[in-house]
């Protein structure tokens, strides 16, 4: 099912539907697909000008796929696009490792809000979106948990007429201080009894994430069925990663698996339950898209 054209003057405010499971899975990824590029579209014309749109969803969600997908459609349509990741604006590790001394050692894991390079992401969105030149975007590398040499960072053409924003907490809100203390799994009381580190990336998240997220043209929240799903998607991911440096990183194993993940835990079950996002797209055990509706965006929750 694709969606029709929507009223301009309600943009963010898309109807409610199903995907027809019927026509199989491919069907359903394709009409989320052009659901999404409505919005976009819709976007672009109602603020006349550059977008930038975020896409949210846990690890393993496929939203780094979804947002290929999308860049291909909207380059072929005349609007030329860029995709970045937040994960590309992790902090190094050795920055991490001086924030994991200075102020919680839970903060060398790379990940949560706080660990990222909010300055240099602001910058490349700006360029992406100013004076005509070519644009470097930085890479992460997973497998060697650091920044990758500038050789090999992502260049564009600017200006782009659409900039994706795609990572896990893309437009996460703050939570309510009086619900950070009680545990969600086991690391937060063996590894932050204080809750020193949860104060932390709140904080984080009321600050300079808060100003990035607030200048999103465009929120899309890619809606896990539950916190369980993202151990097996995430442990696909950790199996598919090169490791062809010496300094690679070991592939971690499930429980590994496991533990890194708990770092992400919190934040994103209050996702999955707050709905920071002007679109909501569910999606199956197996990424499936099931239906959307309107997210929370505009609404103050939490």
């Amino acid at each position: 099912m694709i969606q029709k054209p929507r009223d301009e003057r309600n943009p963010m405010k898309p109807d409610a539907g199903m995907f027809s499971a019927a026509l199989g899975r491919k069907a359903a990824l394709d009409a989320a697909d052009a659901l999404v590029m409505n919005e976009l579209f819709a976007s672009r014309r109602r603020v006349g000008r550059p977008i930038v749109a975020g896409l949210c969803g846990a690890q393993g969600s496929s939203k780094s796929t979804m947002s290929a997908r999308l860049a291909w459609c909207l380059n072929a349509a005349g609007l030329p696009s860029a995709v970045l990741s937040l994960d590309d604006f992790y902090l190094t590790r050795s920055e991490r490792t001086a924030l994991g001394r200075s102020v919680h050692p839970l903060l060398k894991t790379r990940g949560v809000p706080g660990t990222h390079d909010l300055a240099l992401a602001r910058s490349t969105i700006a360029s992406l979106v100013g004076k005509p030149g070519l644009v470097a975007a930085p890479r992460f590398d997973k497998a060697l948990d650091d920044r990758a040499e500038p050789l090999e960072w992502q260049t564009y053409e600017a200006p782009v007429s659409v900039v994706i924003l795609e990572g896990w907490c893309v437009g996460a809100r703050p939570m309510p201080d009086d619900e950070l203390m009680q545990p969600v799994n086991a690391l937060e009381p063996d590894e932050d009894a204080c809750g020193k580190w949860r104060r932390y990336v709140n904080a984080a998240l009321r600050g300079d994430y808060h100003a990035l997220f607030g200048s999103l043209d465009l929120r899309i929240l890619l809606r896990a069925p539950d916190f369980a799903s993202v151990h097996g998607w995430r442990l696909e991911q950790e199996m598919g990663l090169v490791r062809s440096d010496s300094n690679s990183m070991p592939a971690m194993d499930a429980p590994a698996v496991a533990r890194f993940i708990a770092h992400y835990e919190r934040l994103t079950r209050w996702i999955i339950a707050n709905e920071p996002a002007d679109l909501v797209i569910e999606i199956g055990p197996d990424r499936t898209p099931l239906s959307w509706r309107a997210g929370r965006a505009g609404q103050n929750v939490g």
